[in-house]
């Protein structure tokens, strides 16, 4: 009992000297002039997960490729907006895609006039190498005039190779000037297989012998990168199905008959006696391919009920069996799949609500989310279990005052399903709302508090 008695008698005399030495370190030092020297860092960074409810029951089971049986070189379904593959069968293969090709040159001359390169009412002059193109044609002459939209819709609709150098020559020169562009651009969109010795797509050897690229390699592209380039096509240009449409097209008022296109598909030929039977719900693109060694090869886009899918079929053995396999690549992807916004935009993330600053007249900001999350889920799927990750910026760039929408950090959502490849989306953390500094006054004793806290802190640990 006496030495308990002690043991109180000793840690009181402490905390008595320190309090006093305390109190003559306050008042024989100056008092702080600015905040700055008075505010305690926040962490540096923060890192949490979350996740919503496990996913409803009900949702359809994703059944496998195989069980659809396609008879098929390679095919790829894709979702745009998310680039969420579907649907892969050697999808990753070089292989020739005849006139799928053109949609490069479909893009580049849609970029040209929509960037003021070009214009639709152009008039074009047509050159020899034009002029001497075989297979799909609307036998231009050296010298014709015709307007770039012409061209273009002769190119989209009835897949004229004429046509299709008419304007790759008109945009930079030459054919084989246009061709370091499209292979340029290729490489920009993330195609991994792709190159093109040509605008149309044509075998070298079908090329005009004049014209020839000196090189023996051959156009290639492979299915996910027919893919990617439409995926471009219906993103950054979204208005191309005013061409891709078009049923038929007289080019010039001489011709015995219009071009019919080649695209059996459409949904508007769903009252076409001789296509009906192909007519899809929804389609309304892209670009069909034909040369013996390609074998047929088509890219297709539909969308239903706001959801948009890319088709791509390559080496399928006749005309109208690129269709029935697209019929069944298509129907895949819009009877299992569904696109959901999972995260809304300005959402909040369960357990990093706000964020620690410095210099604040508060110590934390709230956050929000800047943009919305969107995954392909399993149709019939209500509440996708998703999971968060967040990542806050340095603490140091952390310092009022800041305004609001300041980006403070980020969150990766991420969405696993069996069936489907895992998705993933980042998108930013940002102020939902201003945090003013502090004013000198409560900085001082804030940090008067902090001063104290951690001295007493310190002293009873001593013991």
């Amino acid at each position: 009992m006496k030495s308990k008695r002690k043991a109180n008698v000793k840690k009181m005399v402490v905390q008595t000297a320190a309090a006093g030495l305390i109190f003559n370190m306050l008042m024989s030092s100056p008092l702080p002039a600015t905040a700055a020297s008075a505010s305690s860092p926040a962490p540096s960074a923060a890192a949490g997960t979350a996740a919503t409810a496990p996913a409803k029951t009900s949702a359809v089971t994703i059944p496998s490729v195989d069980s659809l049986g396609l008879n098929l070189k390679s095919a790829v379904l894709i979702e745009p907006t998310t680039g969420q593959v579907l649907l892969s069968m050697n999808a990753d293969q070089p292989l020739p895609p005849a006139s799928m090709t053109k949609m490069m040159t479909e893009y580049l001359i849609a970029d040209a006039v929509k960037n003021g390169k070009l214009s639709w009412d152009q008039k074009v002059t047509v050159s020899e190498n034009a002029a001497k193109q075989i297979g799909s044609r609307i036998f231009l002459a050296q010298g014709d005039q015709h307007t770039i939209e012409e061209l273009y819709i002769a190119m989209a609709v009835g897949s004229a190779n004429d046509a299709t150098v008419a304007l790759a020559e008109t945009l930079s020169g030459s054919e084989q000037e246009f061709v370091k562009l499209m292979n340029e651009t290729a490489q920009k969109m993330g195609m991994k297989t792709a190159y093109f010795i040509n605008s149309t797509g044509l075998s070298r050897d079908d090329m005009p012998k004049k014209f020839r690229p000196d090189t023996d390699k051959e156009t290639v592209m492979s299915a996910m990168d027919a893919a990617i380039l439409a995926q471009h096509i219906v993103l950054d240009h979204p208005d191309f199905s005013k061409y891709t449409t078009i049923q038929s097209y007289k080019f010039r008022e001489r011709d015995s008959a219009p071009m019919i296109n080649y695209n059996w598909m459409l949904e508007a030929n769903k009252d076409i006696a001789n296509f009906k039977q192909y007519a899809y719900p929804g389609l309304d693109g892209l670009k069909t391919g034909h040369t013996s060694d390609a074998g047929n090869c088509f890219t297709g886009t539909a969308v239903r009920n706001g959801m948009r899918l890319i088709s791509v079929v390559m080496g399928a053995n006749s005309e109208a069996h690129r269709f029935t396999e697209t019929k069944k690549v298509l129907d895949f992807g819009f009877n299992n799949f569904e696109i959901k916004q999972v995260v809304a935009a300005k959402s909040t993330v369960a357990g990093n609500e706000t964020v620690a600053i410095t210099k604040g007249k508060k110590s934390d900001v709230p956050v929000v989310t800047d943009a919305g999350v969107t995954f392909i889920v399993p149709k019939g799927t209500t509440t996708p279990q998703v999971a968060a990750v967040t990542k806050i910026n340095d603490a140091s760039t952390l310092v009022a005052p800041i305004k609001q929408g300041t980006k403070v950090g980020s969150v990766t959502y991420t969405y696993k399903v069996n069936g489907m490849e895992t998705q993933e989306k980042t998108v930013n953390l940002i102020t939902s709302e201003e945090a003013p500094k502090a004013g000198w006054f409560k900085l001082l004793f804030r940090a008067i508090g902090s001063f104290f806290s951690d001295l007493f802190s310190g002293v009873k640990n001593l013991f």
